[in-house]
């Protein structure tokens, strides 16, 4: 190696290693530069091997409130979701995209999705209408124009309400077909807007007089493809009005229904719409409206498509029910056949009301592929390729599409790698790995459950694992045990009425002593595995559930004896298998999001994050505390096997450390130090709800989310 080329060798080295220094920065004080050096390179040794940020494949299980296909590119399908953000059809991979999950916590509401538009006269640009709740800090608009790979916030913050009340109707936002610049937005509170310059500046169409009822709004806007300026838009009871001057001034359209669900034109200029009971589908031309309701049905119908080659061809769904019908119309309305279908599921797990196409939001004609269907529903995504079979054949394409809301999340030192608890279906044993969807749910093998609350385990044997949960929809709570390490339940012999269990933890010497906290009452507590119930003394009424998250209750992992419970600034003890608890410690800081957690194999180890109050850890059961240094928040956290020639459990931090930012960390000696874990372009910011780290595999960590399912990654 000539000289030149050691100097350049040199020069790269260096830049190298203050590049990674940078990236991977200890809160302790380092005595010597040299030491520091060290550090960062082991850090980068470490860090070398990582794999990024994944999902643990579920395979769906949220609401798909919307689909969209582009008229020029084959392929370009886009989808919105209630509590996921938006996803981009893949069809190399067969897969859906995640294109928001850009968005940090401080961001979640925008993982709402209020509606979608793209611009049809260029492919590579796509909007999005981004908020959750209208009670929540305001929504906004989004555009990007690489298909979502980037995002430019627009100048329009509205409340918004992705995940409220007829979020499967619409569509509020659209893009002129006659000129991109023009731009449209039902809102739910504030009205309708309009932008004239592709969406830099916004201004209130004050002209338009529809009301919508209070919280819903302006549901959907139409324009036109054949006339420019017509533009039609649905104020939520109310009815549907008109522009012909592309929304400078507006009449509403007589004999409209009062409660449309939504709208779409045929080539040949005629309006359809769906609605609730009585007038379920009806068409408007010349001036005329016409009941065309499949069958004189009564029910209500929602999804509306008509096939863009053929005039005449539309497809209708019922809609708000469980009980789905689809209807094909081949003249315009005037007669309806119903669909026989087939349904291909892929998604082994699924239960039989997943695979019926319940709650069905939008159904729509590929504009590239003839008799090609797309149609979404409460918890994914079917296709069929060919809608004159008979039956129609439907295909759930689920892979990237991950939303279930997560509870609780277990990773023994024994057994399965990973216990889910979910909402509305029931949980996992994760017996194909993180990368293949489950091959059941825990109701498949035990009770079942709408939800799974919260999941512990016996210290001393793993295989000895407890669940709770219940039904929101008829009030209904339970539990059960496994004594084979969660592939097959008992339900609990029998568990206190009307009382909506919230956590649960076992001893460490008896599987059959568990505790139990209640939503909104006190904990109860059985020494016999569930068969009795008594209630707990000394203990605060539990938080009102079950969208609650906080981890209030632990079990000494050495002590059989011993419990632990953190309310109000206060930590509790039970020395007496949790027939009673006392005020052990009065002087913590009080914060409603907490999780407290104790450490496998040491007696009386004690941990609590408190959010913004920081990392907290005690030696002696609770009766001393000491905030770990460098922590200025600790949102989640969780312990993992120690790394290899170590007794010391890796910990794991979402939050903030000193001098290194918000995002995810790992220290492998108590806090002392950290290493930064996360990812700035994958932050998990959909509301992160539990965080959990194998004990089998160091560096394997989980975060469970509110609407992204579960994150892993392997260091």
């Amino acid at each position: 190696m000539n000289r030149l080329n050691r100097i350049v060798l040199i020069a790269i080295i260096s830049l190298v290693a203050v590049i990674a220094f940078q990236q991977i920065k200890s809160v302790s004080v380092i005595n010597s530069a040299f030491e520091r050096a060290e550090l960062a390179i082991f850090d980068i040794q470490k860090t070398a091997a990582s794999t990024g940020w994944n999902n643990v494949s579920l395979g769906g299980g949220g609401y798909v409130t919307g689909i969209y296909l582009h008229p020029l590119q084959k392929d370009l399908v886009y989808i919105k979701t209630d509590v996921g953000g938006f996803y981009r059809w893949n069809p190399r991979e067969q897969s859906w995209v995640p294109i928001t999950d850009h968005f940090p916590l401080s961001q979640r509401r925008y993982y709402g999705g209020e509606a979608l538009a793209f611009d049809p006269k260029d492919p590579k640009i796509v909007y999005i209408a981004a908020g959750s709740y209208v009670w929540d800090r305001p929504g906004t608009i989004f555009k990007s124009t690489n298909q979502g790979a980037t995002w430019t916030k627009l100048n329009l913050d509205l409340p918004m309400g992705g995940n409220q009340n007829k979020r499967w109707m619409g569509e509020r936002l659209v893009v002129n077909p006659f000129n991109s610049n023009v731009i449209f937005f039902g809102s739910r509170q504030d009205g309708l807007w309009k932008s004239s310059n592709a969406g830099r500046s916004w201004t209130k169409v004050n002209s338009f007089p529809g009301i919508g009822k209070k919280d819903i709004g302006i549901t959907a806007v139409l324009l036109d493809k054949q006339v420019s300026g017509l533009v039609y838009a649905i104020a939520y009871g109310d009815g549907i009005y008109k522009s012909t001057d592309t929304g400078v001034t507006w009449s509403k359209v007589e004999g409209s229904p009062q409660w449309p669900r939504r709208m779409a034109t045929s080539r040949n200029g005629t309006l359809y719409a769906t609605s609730a009971k009585g007038l379920g589908v009806s068409k408007y031309a010349n001036g005329v409206w016409s009941n065309i309701t499949p069958n004189n049905s009564q029910a209500v119908f929602n999804a509306l498509s008509v096939n863009p080659a053929n005039p005449d061809e539309l497809v209708v769904a019922l809609g708000e029910t469980p009980s789905t019908k689809i209807y094909q119309s081949l003249d315009g309305g005037s007669t309806w056949t119903q669909m026989k279908r087939s349904m291909n599921n892929t998604v082994p797990w699924w239960t039989k009301i997943m695979r019926s196409q319940a709650w069905i939001s939008a159904i729509e004609f590929d504009p590239k592929v003839a008799g090609r269907i797309w149609l979404t529903d409460w918890y994914g995504i079917w296709r069929t390729d060919d809608i004159k079979a008979n039956p129609v054949v439907w295909t759930n394409y689920q892979k990237g599409h991950e939303e279930i809301v997560t509870f609780a999340l277990v990773s023994p030192p024994k057994g399965p790698l990973l216990l889910s608890g979910m909402a509305d279906v029931d949980g996992f044993y994760h017996n194909n790995g993180l990368d293949a969807y489950p091959s059941k749910t825990f109701s498949d093998n035990g009770p079942d459950f709408q939800d799974t609350y919260s999941i512990a385990y016996n210290d001393r044997d793993p295989s000895r694992i407890v669940r709770v949960g219940g039904n929101r929809w008829n009030n209904t709570y339970s539990g059960a045990t496994s004594a084979d390490g969660g592939v097959t339940w008992q339900k609990f012999a029998s568990f206190p009425a009307n009382k909506m269990p919230m956590r649960v933890a076992m001893s460490a010497t008896n599987p059959n002593v568990l505790v139990v906290s209640i939503s909104s009452g006190q904990a109860v507590r059985t020494d016999d595995g569930g068969a009795t119930w008594s209630d707990v003394s000394g203990l605060p009424k539990g938080p009102k559930g079950p969208w609650n998250w906080s981890q209030s209750l632990a079990a000494d992992t050495v002590d059989g004896n011993t419990f632990y419970y953190y309310a109000g600034g206060k930590l509790y003890r039970s020395t007496d298998g949790g027939v009673s608890f006392g005020t052990v410690n009065a002087s913590l800081p009080r914060e409603s999001w907490h999780s407290l957690k104790t450490v496998s194999g040491v007696k009386g180890e004690v941990w609590l994050s408190l959010d913004r109050k920081g990392l907290h850890r005690s030696t002696d059961g609770g009766k001393t505390f000491s905030q770990i240094a460098g922590v200025e928040r600790a949102y989640l956290f969780a312990f993992g096997k120690p790394q290899r020639g170590s007794k010391i459990p890796a910990l794991y931090l979402y939050g903030k450390i000193a001098d290194m930012g918000e995002g995810i960390f790992r220290s492998l000696d108590r806090g002392r130090t950290w290493t930064s874990i996360g990812d700035r372009s994958k932050p998990i910011g959909n509301n992160p709800q539990v965080m959990e780290a194998s004990k089998q595999q160091f560096g394997l960590v989980f975060i469970g989310t509110g609407g992204r399912g579960i994150y892993y990654r392997t260091l």
